[in-house]
């Protein structure tokens, strides 16, 4: 006695090479199209370059835009802030006159007052510092116990 899937399988069996040949036209046109839509081309170093800044920015900035923009408002808003704070007294003391002749007379008896009550700046001499001279880590310990 034959299983049903013996019987589907001897229905069926004449039909398998013209399924083959079937699969392997399709196959086949397949395979055209394929080759069709991807034409051997060779980017030049501009073509190449701009792809890639373009999938940087795909990749890296378009997902995460609002982000971004949010960063590029803050930075605008702490250059508007430190543009504000700067101080006006910087330009006026650029545009300030030089000094008078009498403020430079009175600098100088300033000067020399102070010099007076300070006293001579004289270079001090100072003790040449002693030689080091290595000695072996036994004899050092030596005269640490001695003292």
């Amino acid at each position: 006695m034959k299983t049903p899937r013996e019987i589907l399988l001897e229905q069926h069996r004449s039909a398998a090479p013209k399924l083959d040949a079937i699969r392997r036209e399709v196959m086949k046109v397949a395979a055209d199209v394929n080759r069709r839509k991807q034409p051997v081309r060779e980017l030049t170093f501009a073509a190449a370059l701009a792809n890639a800044i373009r999938l940087s920015f795909l990749e890296l900035i378009w997902p995460c835009r609002r982000i971004w923009t949010g960063l590029a408002a803050v930075w605008i808003l702490i250059f508007i802030f430190n543009f504000s704070q700067r101080d006006p007294s910087e330009l006026t003391a650029r545009k300030t006159p030089p000094p008078s002749p009498e403020m430079i007379l009175t600098f100088r008896q300033q000067e020399k007052l102070l010099a007076e009550l300070i006293g001579p700046n004289e270079p001090q001499a100072a003790a040449p510092p002693k030689p080091f001279l290595p000695q072996p880590r036994s004899e050092g310990r030596i005269e640490a116990w001695m003292t």
